[in-house]
């Protein structure tokens, strides 16, 4: 089993920066956790659809196009931590941001229940 909590969203003014963090937990992170599993982080704002802004995998990290200039993703293997470092936040950037992991090798999905992060003048 994996759990996976965020934390990090709050209510900021357009320009301002936040960090997410999505925590992972269970029996199934331990050792190399991180090896085993694709992280991503996704946004959902009611009446739109859900949109993928970042993942990361041992092998790679890639950032919506949307987003590229502005976010980046990292992970903190030791603290079994993935990061969303959001800068210049915009209005448009307002929505509940879930963290999501799937195992590389089964293609099974975990998701945390989300962060608010919302931007407003």
């Amino acid at each position: 089993q994996v759990q996976l909590v965020e934390s990090g969203g709050g209510l900021v003014q357009p320009g301002d920066s936040l960090r997410l963090s999505c925590v992972a937990s269970g029996s199934a992170f331990t050792g190399s956790p991180f090896s085993n599993y694709r992280i991503r982080w996704f946004r959902q704002t009611p009446g739109k659809q859900r949109e993928i802004v970042a993942s990361i995998s041992t092998f790679s990290a890639n950032v919506a196009d949307s987003v590229k200039d502005r976010f980046t993703i990292s992970k903190d293997n030791a603290k079994n931590t993935v990061y969303l470092q959001m800068n210049s936040l915009e209005p448009e950037d307002t929505s509940v941001y879930y963290c999501n992991a799937q195992a590389l090798r089964t293609g099974t999905e975990y998701w945390g229940r989300g962060t608010q992060v919302t931007v407003s003048s």
